[in-house]
C-alpha cells in the first residue's frame, strides 16, 4: 500500500459512479460507464504508460506489462501527490487485442480498483476506454495506459517538484 495518507475518504465524497439506466452492468469488465466529480480539485494528466521497468526493460509477456504499465501509472501519480483512488479515467491501447490479453487487463484492474460491491475496499472502478492498436511506439510494447486523476486540494497532496516553480516556469517559458 502507499505510504502517504489515504484520502479517499475525500474523493469518494467528490465522485459519483454512475451507472445509467438503459446502458449494460459493465462491473464485471472493470470500469463504470460515468464519473463525474466536484470542485475543487487537482487534475492530474499521466501521460502513455507502458510495460517497461525504470531500466527499460520490456518484458515479452503481456501479462507482465500489463501489470508494469499500472505500476508505472501508480509511481507518477504518487510523484503527483496522488494515488490509484484518485484516477478517474483510464485509456488502454492493447496490440493485437484478444480475449486473453482481456483477462490479463482485468486481473490486473482488479489489483486496484473494484466493483464498489459491500465489502470492497478498494476504489470503485474507473471510467475506461480501452483501444486495440497494430503497434505501438516501442518494439515489444503491447500495452499503453494514460490517467485521468483528480485529488482533493490539500497541504498533503501537494506535488514534489523536479525543480522550484521559478525554475519550471522559467524552462517552460524558454522552450
Amino acid at each position: 500500500m502507499d505510504s502517504m495518507p489515504s484520502i479517499t475518504p475525500q474523493i469518494r465524497a467528490q465522485a459519483q459512479y454512475l451507472q445509467p439506466a438503459g446502458l449494460y452492468d459493465c462491473s464485471p469488465n472493470g470500469y463504470t460507464h460515468v464519473v463525474t466529480v466536484q470542485e475543487p480539485l487537482r487534475w492530474l494528466f499521466v501521460s502513455g504508460q507502458g510495460g517497461e521497468d525504470a531500466q527499460s526493460e520490456l518484458p515479452d509477456s503481456f501479462a507482465q506489462q500489463a501489470a508494469q504499465a499500472l505500476a508505472n501509472i501508480k509511481i507518477a501519480l504518487a510523484a503527483g501527490g496522488a494515488d490509484m483512488s484518485h484516477v478517474l479515467k483510464l485509456t488502454v491501447l492493447i496490440v493485437d487485442h484478444s480475449l486473453e490479453r482481456f483477462e490479463h487487463w482485468q486481473r490486473s484492474v482488479r489489483q486496484h480498483w473494484g466493483s464498489g460491491e459491500p465489502g470492497d475496499e478498494r476504489p470503485r472502478f474507473p471510467a475506461c476506454t480501452l483501444i486495440p492498436v497494430p503497434k505501438l511506439a516501442l518494439p515489444g510494447m503491447l500495452i499503453e495506459v494514460e490517467a485521468t486523476a483528480a485529488a482533493p486540494i490539500t497541504a498533503a497532496t501537494q506535488p514534489a517538484l523536479a525543480m522550484p516553480p521559478a525554475q519550471t516556469l522559467r524552462a517552460a517559458t524558454t522552450a
